[in-house]
């Protein structure tokens, strides 16, 4: 197959409508406390991760039932209960005893798992 190509991902572009009430949003979700900066205008890549949230590829059509990904936990009913907590709109219980799913403020579905 193709060699060249690593077993690596580099990034995760999501898209959204407003970069800095993303970065905003996202950075209180996964407590992340350094700021960074936005770049171009429209690119903000959320420190200690490989997520670059993007205003400029923002489609206005309904997002798809699928996660775009999944986040990380080692307690799910706690990060369950936080994001309840939150506000934020869980689209899911736990399931499996061991994921669930929620949707950003822009509609894209992104999935917690203790995995």
């Amino acid at each position: 197959m193709v060699n060249a190509i690593e077993k690596e991902v580099g990034a995760i572009f999501v898209p959204v409508k407003d970069v800095e009430k993303a970065r905003d949003w996202y950075r209180e979700l996964l407590g992340v406390m350094e700021e960074g900066e936005i770049q171009f205008g429209h690119i903000y890549v959320i420190p200690g991760t490989n997520v670059v949230l993007d205003s400029k590829i923002f489609d206005r059509r309904p997002q798809g039932t699928a996660p775009l990904f999944h986040i990380n936990t080692k307690d799910i009913r706690r990060a369950y209960e936080e994001c309840r907590a939150a506000g934020v709109e869980v689209t899911s219980e736990v399931e499996d005893g061991h994921w669930f799913t929620f949707k950003d403020p822009d509609g894209n579905m992104l999935m917690v798992c203790q995995c």
